[in-house]
This record gives C-alpha cells, structure tokens and sequence, in this order.
C-alpha cells in the first residue's frame, strides 16, 4: 500500500483507516495522521476542479433561509462574543450568497468575502484582518497546511479564526458517518488536529460547539511561517 503524506503536518505515518465499500458509495480509502489526527483521502480519490464545481452548484444555501441563517450563526454568536464593533473581518468559502458576510454586516462588523469558485477576486486575500470566519470549507481542501499558513498571515496578531466543520470521531462512528459520503470531503478535523494546530503555532484554542472551534491568533508578535 502507497504511502502518503499528511496534508497537514506533512508527515508520513499515516495509516489506513477506512475503506468506504458501502453500496451506490463512490469507494475511496481514507488514512489517519498519527501524528495531528488528520483523518485525509489521499490525492488520486480527489475530484477533479469541474467535478468540484459541478457539486457545489448542487447546493441550494439562500440568505433567505431562516434555517441556514441559523445554522451560520452557530459561527455569528461565538465571534460576536470575541470582537469588538466594528471589528474587519474575512469570510473564506463565502459561497453563491455570501449569506455570513450580510449577517456580520447587520451585527456591526466589517466584513469580505472570498470563494474560490464563486467570488475569486483575489483583492480580500492581500489584506489584513481582525478576524476570519471559514464555514463547512476546510473538510473540502486538498491542502490544508497552505491555506492556513496563507490566512494566518491575514490575520492581525490578537485575531480571531474560527472554523466550522464537523468533526472525526473514533474509527466505529467514522464507518457510518454521513459527512464523508460527500465526494468533496477530503479532510476530517478531530479536536485533537486542532490541539496539533493551536500548540504548533502558538494559538489559543476554544471549542465552542460540536463543529465550531475559534483559534486566537498571538498578540505579541506577527506570526512567521518559521514556526511551522
């Protein structure tokens, strides 16, 4: 069996840990980082960027949707109750709607939004920020490692970086598991992975929900890619 790196911590013991066989399931096998917990398909189970697109479209999130208001604000509450009014922030994989950007707005923020597929304008991503939220976008990244170490440097040193994804659990539940039956998942975060990421970069971690962490950027002094 091929050896593959982590896409996170880049290291190499990274056993196989599930083979998805289930029926009308598209098989892919699954590999968990021993050393951050990264639970990763490997590159050649990855869709191709048309396929991704094509998937994506499939989503029907409107700002209109009371229930998927609610659902961003599992996000809204907790950075609501970490910056102050006012505060300028980056909403990363802001989707179709950028539903979050308009509910930060209404809340008092400054906020942007970027999305690969759907507002790729590069211009948010020279900037700086108080704060940047990401929902349900880090389960779909094929490389993790990069996009942190790129929005951390956005990121004004006291600030805030809160993710929303769902997380791993222990190999039994991780074999029925709804969330990576997605074609587009590819990274499984545990809340040991966000440990890993808090005490490799010198962030304070807060668990706030079931899917929802907010990591505090150090205040001291800019963070440095020599620290990874």
């Amino acid at each position: 069996m091929p050896l593959y790196r982590c896409p996170l911590c880049r290291g190499l013991e990274t056993p196989l840990f599930h083979r998805e066989d289930r029926p009308r399931v598209h098989f892919r096998d699954y590999h968990r980082c021993l050393q951050c917990d990264l639970t990763f398909v490997p590159p050649p189970y990855h869709l191709c960027a048309t396929q991704e697109r094509a998937y994506y479209d499939l989503h029907q999130n409107q700002g209109t949707d009371e229930g998927y208001q609610r659902f961003l604000g599992r996000m809204l509450t907790p950075l609501l109750a970490r910056v102050n009014p006012g505060a300028a922030g980056l909403d990363f994989g802001c989707g179709t709607g950028q539903v979050l950007v308009g509910m930060c707005r209404r809340a008092g923020l400054s906020c942007v939004g970027y999305d690969l597929h759907y507002h790729p304008d590069p211009a948010p991503l020279a900037q700086q920020y108080d704060f940047i939220v990401s929902t349900e976008v880090f389960e779909h990244l094929a490389d993790p490692a990069g996009v942190l170490e790129h929005l951390l440097t956005l990121l004004k040193p006291g600030g805030w970086l809160g993710i929303m994804t769902k997380r791993a659990l222990d190999r039994q539940r991780f074999a029925r598991w709804h969330y990576t039956l997605d074609p587009t998942h590819v990274c499984f975060f545990s809340e040991q992975t966000f440990r890993w990421i808090a005490a490799r970069r010198g962030m304070t971690l807060e668990v706030v929900g079931n899917d929802v962490v907010m990591l505090r950027k150090p205040d001291l002094a800019p963070y440095s890619a020599k620290q990874t």
